[in-house]
């Protein structure tokens, strides 16, 4: 890869702490720059998306992009919905946001639930968390032993070179925020009547626990960033980048699957004939 996908990719061991989440990697522009580009942008996705959803329904094509959003809280995964996803077909996407398991779910191996969500041929995808709350939360709260905890990175791993290897394209987005930037952002919350609904109270036992959870995803980066499956750190503490570059990388990762219309399975001139006689 020569494109902003390999400039976010990481691998190795990960000090997040050193990333500056208002960084703008690969963007030498201002933010109203980025804003301008977004519609661009967004009319190439609707066309190699367009291609991706006609060879599905054709039959043409066994491939299919899933987009998995991760990030502490309010790094952004809604407001990557609303600019990024809103950019497409809703026809094409399926978006899925996972929630605490259920009871039916608590039954199952953790991969259970995930699996029953993944996108068809010629569907994009979008999981709002993810299998990987279950390494991340799971470790932090000590949901599971360890020795569980170190068998499910393996399994991630497994589970997503599976999907690949039919024919599915991952695109892993970590969305870096700073513990400021998580500050100001509950504060804003709290300060404006229209955004009570996205504050919830809960939020502030987990960022007690903003040490471990940085050291969760940085164990989760470092174990599950994969030739097949990497994972991208985007820096979120400028929304108006998180946005463009994660469609920035979405169109590109549609661009590479290389799709053309899918061939007709009848007689055109034939049926141009029919036609013209009604």
């Amino acid at each position: 890869m020569t494109d902003l996908r390999s400039t976010l990719a990481t691998s190795g061991p990960i000090d997040l702490a050193s990333r500056p989440s208002d960084d703008t990697p690969a963007f030498e522009g201002k933010k109203k720059d980025a804003q301008l580009q977004l519609p661009q942008i967004g009319e190439q996705l609707m066309q190699t998306q367009e291609l991706l959803f006609a060879n599905g329904r054709a039959g043409t094509t066994d491939r299919k992009v899933l987009i998995l959003l991760q990030g502490m809280d309010t790094s952004g995964k809604g407001g990557t919905l609303r600019h990024v996803a809103g950019l497409v077909d809703p026809q094409g996407l399926k978006i899925t946001a996972f929630k605490a398991p259920t009871e039916e779910e608590r039954a199952q191996d953790f991969l259970w639930r995930i699996e029953r969500q993944l996108p068809e041929p010629g569907m994009i995808g979008v999981f709002d968390r993810s299998h990987y709350e279950d390494v991340l939360i799971g470790r932090v709260r000590e949901l599971a032993p360890a020795d569980e905890i170190e068998r499910r990175y393996d399994a991630i791993n497994d589970f997503e070179k599976r999907f690949v290897d039919d024919g599915g394209v991952l695109l892993k987005c970590f969305l870096h925020i700073s513990a400021n930037d998580q500050k100001e952002r509950l504060a804003e919350r709290l300060d404006d009547p229209t955004k009570y609904w996205k504050y919830n109270p809960g939020d502030l036992d987990e960022r007690a626990l903003w040490p471990r959870y940085q050291e969760a995803y940085e164990v989760v980066l470092e174990r599950c960033s994969t030739e097949h499956a990497p994972w991208h750190v985007v820096p979120a503490g400028r929304k108006w980048y998180r946005n463009w570059a994660i469609a920035t990388m979405l169109g590109e990762t549609l661009a590479e699957l290389g799709l053309d219309w899918p061939a007709a399975d009848f007689d055109v001139e034939a049926e141009k004939k029919r036609l013209a006689t009604m």
